[in-house]
């Protein structure tokens, strides 16, 4: 009867929360509703510092990332979402995208600040294109795919994980000559020309040579059969390329100025632009993405020759987003737009397609429609309206904009953002009673502030769910055209970087911690079980010289005729017995009269490490014994007693479940304190990126009864009565101390077994007590 009540209890918890997993509609719209877009745009170069990978440069301002991946055939790069894989084609395509707006709106950048970051940024993903150049063929992607979508963990681990499971370091990668590929690293590349060319001009010139052979390479194999094993063949497989080969040629032609690009696009590429059903109509549907650039193309080339029946295509397309084309059968034909107001063109990144399509409109008004204001307040009103959608001026009022707006989505699918130790990931973003019921770990560890993510359904709603990939991924492409935008966007409308930003966090939680029960402890032995624990996200990390003490007082040897001489230590299991974390352990270390201390200490402490399940700790078992043989003068037999240790405090005998976090059992980087406190006082200030930033305090020791003042027996949530919520709330305490942290009140109230130490009996006996099995708690008695 007590577990059917906790499970109806929980069911209706879960049941409750599940309905409120998709975000219904509320109207919520502003006809005022205001965006500081140079915010927006800074924010967005933080997300793309966020995604890079390899050795960090001095200016990434990240500071719970780190170094990753550093032996990756082309080093650098921005993984591509909320994974680690690294693909040519989304680098090349973000990169000419941020080119591009750049180079359209540079004055504009530079005014509000950012022109400098945005450079920084542009050259990381540029200088990885570059790098993925073999000659006749490129690196298409970098990563074993099968290893990459299933593991959830930091970039920082990532190859210690992958190498545990098998794998190679460096990578695996393919070598295609994809046309799409190679043609959109043309044109990123002399994009990058085109920005850099007064800037940095050695390394413009570098861009542009690879450019011309890139291009030379695409216009000859013409072919998109080679896509590659890794992951490119799978997650972007290419269709066309006539439209990327048009695309790239018409920035080689803004880079160098020679006539024969613009040429080829006449007798090659445009007589295989893609035609809309049945018609010998240019198509003017779908949208601007790495995959189809037909309409950016198509406004290139009539910025770059002004032939008049591409400003018709031009408006056409743009009329599809808008308020629709009139078809040769009287229809209107119009993208689907959601009840509130989004241009929606497919489940998958449908906000990145209306903020691409929000790019072309702008730049339109600026540079086709500009002798018609009418219409170009038409295009730059639509785009507004788009961004602003993103940014929370929908029926949810959501902003789609990680870190900005009043109300984010809860869930955001991006693994190193998570800060994720266990490799479960399912349970992230869950909110209210969901999240009091969740397994696994519910709360993000860091803000990815900028990243745009992938949308709304086509309804409106919005599944707010970590494992809803359509909703809450994130992308460098569902950035690009978006950050093109906000370059327009600011030339527009101004606004101011915030000069505070980015903050540098500091922990949410423990990062390398320590647990601990009995598992016997009597008048001749204490032997332990132990746990060093490796959560850490700030940035995720391991440590190779690892070690912890466990602190015991003789006092009561010494009151009997013994020394530490007669004091014995041995490990009886351990994990990591036989590899490369085997653990030793020293002889007792006088630390202060009669306390002493010994120390454990890895071979190699990177075998914990917070990569899963297995790895995030470390198991062993030791004891701390005396003879049973040994007498004190009078011929009694020496007592050994563990109530009087300081390490000792609060544990108890039992299962897992009864073992708890102690942060009287210390741990050490080398020589430095990185958790819990010394038996003098001394805690460990645990450090940032940078070991400048100082976090709270380690938790003091759990209080025993004797400190209580009032008590009401087996109130653990403290609100003044005993329920079957107080039982729940001791369960999720024992499950993780450092998330459900029970105040110093709440801790006396929860023991009422008369064992000492909250443990997974103080809930049963709690349960007891609800069903009214028992009438009073042992403690009362």
């Amino acid at each position: 009867m007590i577990f059917k009540k906790i499970v109806a209890a929980v069911s209706a918890l879960s049941l409750t929360a599940g309905m409120f997993m998709t975000v219904p509609a509320a109207p919520a719209k502003a006809a005022d509703f205001k965006v500081n877009y140079a915010e927006a745009l800074q924010k967005s170069m933080f997300f793309y510092e966020v995604q890079q990978a390899g050795v960090l440069p001095e200016w990434n301002q990240v500071s719970w990332r780190a170094d990753s991946m550093e032996n990756d055939v082309v080093p650098g790069g921005w993984f591509d979402a909320g994974d680690h894989i690294k693909f040519a084609l989304t680098n090349a395509y973000t990169a000419a995208v941020l080119a591009w707006g750049l180079i359209e709106y540079k004055d504009a950048v530079k005014k509000a600040g950012l022109y400098e970051t945005y450079l920084n940024n542009l050259q990381w993903g540029l200088d990885y294109v570059l790098g993925c150049d073999k000659g006749d063929k490129v690196v298409g992607s970098i990563a074993d795919d099968a290893f990459d979508h299933v593991w959830w963990g930091s970039a920082e681990v990532y190859m210690r994980k992958f190498i545990l499971k098998g794998g190679s370091d460096p990578r695996p990668y393919d070598e295609i000559d994809c046309t799409s590929t190679t043609a959109q690293m043309a044109a990123a590349l002399a994009a990058g020309y085109i920005v850099f060319k007064d800037e940095k001009p050695e390394l413009a010139a570098d861009y542009l040579k690879h450019a011309e052979s890139l291009f030379k390479l695409s216009d000859k194999t013409r072919d998109n059969t080679n896509q590659g094993i890794q992951g490119g063949g799978n997650y972007y497989k290419a269709s066309s390329f006539y439209d990327d080969l048009f695309y790239a040629a018409n920035f080689l032609y803004m880079a160098t100025g020679d006539q024969s690009y613009l040429d080829k696009c006449e007798s090659d590429y445009i007589p295989e632009f893609q035609l809309e059903n049945q018609s010998t109509e240019k198509k003017y549907t779908w949208g601007f993405c790495w995959d189809d650039v037909h309409q950016a193309a198509a406004l290139l080339y009539y910025i770059n020759t002004g032939k008049t029946e591409w400003k018709e295509h031009i408006r056409k397309h743009l009329d599809y987003w808008g308020d629709g084309v009139a078809n040769s059968w009287g229809g209107n034909n119009r993208v689907q737009y959601t009840p509130d107001g989004l241009a929606w063109l497919m489940q998958w990144g449908s906000l990145r397609h209306a903020e691409n399509t929000a790019w072309l409109a702008m730049l339109a008004a600026d540079k086709v429609f500009n002798d018609d204001a009418a219409l170009a307040k038409k295009y730059n009103d639509w785009a507004k309206s788009q961004m602003d959608y993103a940014f929370g001026n929908n029926d949810l009022g959501l902003c789609y904009v990680i870190g900005m707006g009043d109300k984010n989505p809860n869930s955001v699918h991006h693994r190193t953002a998570s800060g994720v130790a266990t490799d479960m990931w399912n349970d992230l973003g869950k909110q209210g009673a969901d999240a009091e019921n969740a397994k696994w770990q519910t709360e993000y560890a860091h803000t990815l502030y900028g990243a745009l993510e992938g949308g709304p359904n086509q309804d409106g709603t919005f599944t707010d769910e970590v494992g809803s990939y359509q909703n809450t991924e994130v992308a460098i492409d569902y950035n690009a055209g978006y950050t093109a935008a906000l370059c327009a966007m600011i030339d527009d409308y101004g606004g101011e970087p915030l000069k505070d930003f980015p903050p540098v966090e500091t922990p949410k939680w423990d990062e390398f911690f320590m647990k601990a029960s009995f598992n016997q402890a009597n008048d001749s032995y204490t032997e332990l079980k132990v746990y060093a624990m490796n959560h850490s996200a700030w940035p995720t990390r391991v440590i190779k010289d690892l070690s912890y003490n466990y602190y015991f007082d003789i006092s009561e040897l010494v009151e009997q005729g013994c020394s530490i001489n007669d004091v014995q230590v041995k490990i009886g299991n351990d994990q990591h017995a036989g590899d490369e974390g085997e653990i030793s352990i020293s002889d007792p270390i006088q630390y202060d009269g009669n306390i002493y201390y010994v120390k454990l200490t890895f071979k190699d402490g990177r075998v914990v490490m917070p990569t899963g399940q297995s790895e995030w700790r470390s198991e062993c078992q030791f004891r701390i014994s005396i003879p049973d043989s040994l007498k004190t003068a009078d011929g009694n037999k020496v007592k050994w007693d563990s109530s009087n240790d300081y390490s000792a405090q609060n544990l108890v005998q039992g299962s897992e479940m009864d073992m708890i976090v102690t942060p009287n059992i210390t741990m050490y980087d080398g020589d430095t304190l990185i958790w819990g406190t010394e038996p003098d006082g001394t805690t460990a200030q645990p450090t940032s990126k940078n070991n400048d930033e100082k976090t709270t305090d380690a938790p003091a020791p759990q209080p025993s009864s004797s400190e209580s003042g009032s008590v009401l027996y087996g109130d653990a949530n403290l609100d003044g009565k005993v329920s079957i919520s107080d039982a729940v709330r001791v369960l999720q305490y024992i499950a993780n101390a450092s998330k459900y942290n029970l105040e110093k009140q709440a801790l006396i109230n929860a023991d009422v077994d008369g064992e000492g130490g909250v443990t997974g009996r103080d809930a049963m006996e709690i349960q007891k007590y609800d069903a009214k099995v028992i009438s009073k708690f042992v403690v009362e008695n």
